[in-house]
């Protein structure tokens, strides 16, 4: 906590400051300091997610930025009311004091203003299982050309008392945000949102060099760029189904990209990522 800016700022995220994409179909992207390269569905009721992320160590240039991987269960608007329930893994120095890649859960329900908080900062997340440690450093780590090591992640709302629980790996439940914690998400979500998300401080005047993912582009394919494969969401009746309309958005395309794909044994998956500060992306 000494290393955060203020004991009130200490575990939560940065402000975003949003404006509508008019070429992204309606989807919101940040204007100032978040850079995404996501996977996203919309336009149906949406009562959880699924997907497996491989897990890398992004280099991140200062310990004011961090580098993310995750997915959002989101409802409600992108002005000030904004629900969101995210999970994944990320390189936070300011948070963790290291640059090992950490689980991690958040939430907000006013667009990251004053609610929500990471892992257990706050009140919120009800842990329920002593067995995983949220903000725990996650290893073995994939490589470039080497081994990948990915995590499965499962969020869905129990029908009966409309609490949102966490799943990790195969089976093992890590905890909840109780349904209270919502407006919006207190009935279901209208957006679920598959990615990477940087931030460029831009303190030297130049693009960031904070990696997302591997750090590679997209196109270097597997045991290069980063994936997430298996992609799902869960329906009314909680039933895992695939995705329907996937629809790709990479806001600075010159430093993260995407690319997605289907196929028998990945599903729905995408491949992403990228080294940030580059000649293209000055």
């Amino acid at each position: 906590m000494v290393r955060a800016s203020s004991f009130r700022s200490f575990g939560k995220k940065l402000k975003r400051h949003v404006r509508r994409d008019t070429n992204s179909n309606g989807h919101e992207v940040t204007l100032k300091l978040g850079q995404h390269a996501v996977g996203y569905v919309s336009g149906d009721q949406y009562y959880g997610a699924k997907a497996s992320i491989n897990v890398w160590a992004p280099s991140v240039a200062n310990q004011y930025e961090f580098s993310l991987s995750q997915m959002w269960v989101i409802s409600g608007s992108f002005g000030d009311d904004l629900n969101t329930i995210e999970a994944g893994w990320q390189v936070s120095p300011e948070l963790y004091g290291d640059n090992y890649p950490r689980f991690f859960t958040y939430w907000t329900t006013d667009a990251y203003q004053a609610t929500g908080c990471y892992n257990l900062l706050c009140s919120g997340f009800v842990q329920t299982n002593n067995r995983i440690a949220i903000g725990a450093a996650i290893s073995p780590t994939s490589s470039y050309t080497g081994g990948q090591f990915d995590i499965s992640l499962l969020i869905w709302k129990d029908p009966k008392h409309g609490n949102w629980w966490l799943e990790f790996g195969s089976g093992v439940l890590v905890g909840y945000w109780p349904s209270f914690l919502f407006t919006h998400l207190r009935e279901h979500a209208t957006m679920v949102q598959f990615g990477g998300e940087t931030v460029n401080s831009r303190a030297s005047g130049f693009h960031t060099a904070t990696q997302m993912g591997s750090g590679h582009f997209a196109g270097e394919g597997f045991g290069k760029a980063s994936y997430f494969r298996n992609l799902q969401v869960v329906d009314w009746d909680n039933n895992l189904i695939p995705l329907s309309n996937l629809k790709l958005l990479a806001d600075h395309p010159n430093c993260y990209d995407i690319q997605g794909g289907i196929n028998r044994v990945w599903g729905d998956y995408f491949y992403y990522g990228g080294p940030g500060r580059n000649i293209r992306c000055p």
